[in-house]
């Protein structure tokens, strides 16, 4: 597995290349197949003791990618933070493994037939799909007051679509840390997004054409 470390804002010395490197171990021995271990270092401009460093850590594979990423009072801290985030959606992901060994899969068709009740989700109210299709968000307040100001902020973000079961959506999502993936459900190819609730429980929402 190939380590890369880069710095943005902020030095990278050999003492840190070895810090890094002497954790890389672990991370082979869960994942024997990763490829690349790679860490970005940059330098926060809120240069307060609490929030001198970002880390960001991603393991590349033939599998899902792996990412996290913490702020600390340095790169050794935030890097610790990060790499226990790593170490914990591996632990998820192979647990969530373990778990399906032996069981049948269950396709949206199927699941979505028995009213999710086989696979511990809750369909979405159709004012919830709705207002999902439609984009429509209730904010309170005069026309003027918006037009003057908003706290809302949207960012808008733009990704190739992907093909995956749900299950298999499911562990994307642990693996990047999310608390949502959006994908295109393999089986009946509609725009899907599961979510997390609480514990080990998922949640499914699908949109289906009018």
């Amino acid at each position: 597995m190939d380590v890369n470390i880069r710095g943005r804002g902020v030095g990278v010395t050999d003492r840190f290349e070895d810090y890094v490197g002497s954790k890389t171990d672990k991370i082979a021995g869960l994942l024997p197949k990763a490829q690349n271990f790679e860490v970005k270092v940059s330098r926060l401009s809120d240069r307060s003791p609490q929030h001198g460093d970002r880390v960001e850590i991603t393991v590349v594979g033939p599998g899902p990618v792996i990412r996290a990423e913490s702020v600390g009072s340095d790169k050794y801290t935030a890097f610790d933070i990060a790499y226990g985030r790593v170490l914990e959606r591996i632990r998820r992901m192979k647990d969530r493994q373990h778990d399906r060994r032996g069981r049948g899969r269950i396709s949206l068709a199927e699941a979505a037939a028995a009213d999710f009740s086989d696979v511990d989700l809750q369909p979405a109210s159709l004012e919830t799909i709705e207002a999902v299709a439609t984009g429509s968000v209730p904010i309170a307040g005069t026309e003027e007051a918006r037009e003057d100001y908003t706290p809302v902020v949207i960012r808008q973000k733009e990704f190739p679509a992907e093909h995956f079961t749900v299950e298999e959506a499911v562990d994307q999502m642990e693996l990047v840390g999310h608390d949502f993936f959006l994908f295109v459900e393999a089986g009946s190819r509609k725009p899907s997004v599961v979510y997390r609730r609480k514990g080990w429980n998922y949640g499914v929402i699908s949109l289906a054409e009018a």
